[in-house]
C-alpha cells in the first residue's frame, strides 16, 4: 500500500482572505443576519460562534422584554448554517477563497427544530454550533442560544443541504 501526501492547505493569506470573505458574506450580505444584528466571534471549526445585541425591535414580549421566538430561532438557523460554512471552509482547506465561497450559494435549510427553554432576557445574546454529520449532500448540526449571564435560552437542530 502506497502512503498518498496529504493535500497541502491553503497559505495562511488564502486563509485571512477566506476568513474576511466569510465574515463579510454572514455579517453583511445575508441582509437578515445584518437586520438582527449578528456578529461573527469565532471562526474556530471546533467552536463557531456568534452574537447579537438586544434591541427594542427585538422584543417578543412587550411586558418582560423577551427575545422573540422568531429571533430565536432565526438566529439559531443562521448559526447553524454558519458552522457548517466554517466546516465547509475546513474540510475544502486545499482550496482558494473564491472556490470556497462558491460552496455556500448552494446552501439552504431543509429542516429546524427549535426548543425553547428560558426566557430570552439579557443585553447580549451567543450563538454556538456543533456539526454532527458533515456528508456530500446534506449536513446536520446542533445549536445553542446563551444569554450574557449564561443562561442556556434555548436549542436547536438543523439540517442544511450543502452540495
Amino acid at each position: 500500500m502506497t502512503a498518498h501526501p496529504a493535500a497541502p492547505r491553503r497559505s495562511a493569506a488564502e486563509q485571512t482572505r477566506l476568513e474576511a470573505a466569510l465574515t463579510e458574506l454572514f455579517e453583511r450580505r445575508i441582509t437578515f443576519n445584518q437586520t438582527l444584528g449578528i456578529r461573527v466571534v469565532s471562526l474556530d471549526p471546533a467552536n463557531p460562534r456568534v452574537r447579537f445585541d438586544m434591541r427594542p425591535g427585538l422584543v417578543g414580549h412587550y411586558d418582560y422584554g423577551q427575545l422573540h421566538g422568531g429571533v430565536t430561532s432565526a438566529v439559531l438557523d443562521a448559526a447553524g448554517g454558519f458552522a457548517l460554512m466554517v466546516a465547509l471552509c475546513e474540510k475544502f482547506n486545499d482550496e482558494d477563497c473564491d472556490r470556497v465561497m462558491a460552496r455556500f450559494g448552494r446552501m439552504g435549510t431543509i429542516d429546524l427544530r427549535i426548543d425553547y427553554l428560558q426566557r430570552g432576557l439579557g443585553t447580549w445574546f451567543e450563538a454556538g454550533a456543533r456539526v454532527t454529520r458533515l456528508g456530500g449532500r446534506i449536513g446536520s448540526v446542533q445549536m445553542t442560544l446563551h444569554s450574557d449571564d449564561g443562561t442556556l435560552i434555548a436549542t436547536g437542530a438543523a439540517a442544511y443541504v450543502v452540495g
